[in-house]
């Protein structure tokens, strides 16, 4: 095998452990005989476009040790799509060029379905090209949206982060509800998989815990069978938490919070979701509302992170070295249950282009009957994957997190 050097990028949305990946990928690549060098992409797959590659050997080596204790994406992120290499060539083939003028042949992208796109296209024209370069997916989405894989690292966190906050604000509303709120909602992310907005729903223990009702995107969203189910609860508790995601549609298939407005992806931009169910309940049913959006903070709530999640954050990157050592390309690491009680998993690994553009949406067995809520196989699917804590350092009250020098490599293209 020739020894060359590697590239290491992060692209979509970032999470709590992403960094873990970065360091699994970062202490196998050190220790592989077949690697050179491990480089980084500056904000992803923009840092090969434009050359701006970071030098990972001129980092301190305690804050690469501390990458798995620091959230977001410690060497940039971003959310370029590029274009099919039927309409356009050009984007693909300065990355080759790229790769050549830096004796890379090996690049680890760590992201989700669109991610993997880029990297099963990468490794399909440097074959054309006559420049091979082994090309490795490192599966990363909050969303737990792809397929193959019995769950991607970041979901296990952010899964936590929101039962652990709806839990919490539950017992706020229980406490407060006799002559103040009555209905508290809480919007999270998933834009076409329920995957997170079904996680919240861990945090109740009983009928009687909030949430109790939870607004999937794989539910068709309708109006008088929710506010029914609102005035229910309360009748039975005293108080209605709901979960909407931000995905949630209607009979026409529109997002209840499409703003008209596309992310870089050509995904429609939401953002609301929360605010029109609380609307709703308010006008409605002429109740005290209060509305939360936790965005950002649930994919980057490293202080709660799962323990399973990181685990499983590293080992996918210390995965992706060792099947590049092995001579494979066009590959995605995977995560296969072995059994549920107790929970035991493994590594694996699927070709790309099982992976690339496809979503995996919440299962019908997931899903309670009536639509609003959990059934206990998801419970049983979820648990293992929140459960454990391993906290950052802190200092004066505050966690102590890495941020990297990110010194650039010389430029030889230009």
């Amino acid at each position: 095998m020739k020894k060359a050097n590697a590239v290491y990028a992060q692209s979509g949305g970032v999470t709590s452990v992403i960094n873990g990946s970065a360091y699994g990928v970062i202490k196998a690549a050190q220790e592989a005989n077949f690697i050179d060098n491990i480089y980084g992409g500056l904000f992803g797959i923009n840092g090969v476009l434009e050359e701006n590659l970071v030098d990972i050997a001129q980092e301190n080596p305690a804050d690469i040790e501390n990458l798995p204790f620091t959230p977001s994406g410690a060497f940039g992120s971003c959310r370029k799509k590029l274009p099919s290499l039927e309409k356009n060539r050009t984007d693909f083939e300065r990355i080759i060029d790229v790769f050549k003028a830096h004796d890379v042949r090996y690049f680890f992208y760590n992201g989700g379905n669109d991610s993997m796109d880029t990297a099963y296209k990468i490794s399909l024209l440097g074959k054309e090209m006559g420049y091979d370069v082994t090309c490795i997916g490192v599966p990363k989405t909050v969303d737990n949206d792809l397929p193959i894989t019995d769950n991607c690292p970041g979901f296990g966190s952010v899964a936590k982060y929101n039962a652990v906050s709806l839990r919490e604000a539950s017992f706020d509303v229980a406490s407060m509800h006799h002559d103040s709120t009555k209905v508290f909602v809480a919007e999270t992310m998933g834009r076409h998989a329920g995957w997170i907005a079904a996680s919240a729903g861990m945090a109740a223990k009983t009928e009687s815990d909030g949430p109790h009702v939870i607004l999937l995107p794989e539910i068709v969203f309708d109006s008088g069978k929710f506010l029914a189910e609102v005035e229910r609860v309360i009748q039975k508790v005293g108080f209605c938490v709901v979960v909407v995601s931000e995905g949630a549609q209607g009979a026409d298939g529109k997002f209840i919070a499409d703003s008209g407005t596309v992310d870089g992806f050509g995904h429609t931009q939401l953002g609301g979701a929360g605010s029109f169910i609380a609307e709703l309940v308010k006008h409605q049913l002429k109740l005290k509302v209060h509305n939360a959006l936790p965005d950002y903070f649930q994919r980057a709530g490293r202080h709660i992170a799962s323990k399973t999640d990181l685990d499983q954050a590293i080992a996918v990157g210390r995965e992706a070295v060792r099947l590049a050592g092995e001579g494979l390309n066009g590959e995605m690491v995977t995560i296969v249950r072995e059994s549920n009680s107790p929970y035991q998993w493994s590594v694996g690994h699927t070709d790309i282009a099982n992976i690339a553009n496809k979503e995996k949406v919440l299962p019908p067995e997931y899903i309670r009957e009536d639509g609003l809520h959990i059934t206990p196989a998801f419970r049983e699917y979820c648990e293992p994957l929140i459960t454990g804590e391993i906290f950052p350092k802190f200092e004066r009250g505050l966690p102590v997190y890495s941020k990297l020098k990110r010194n650039l490599i010389p430029k030889i293209l230009g």
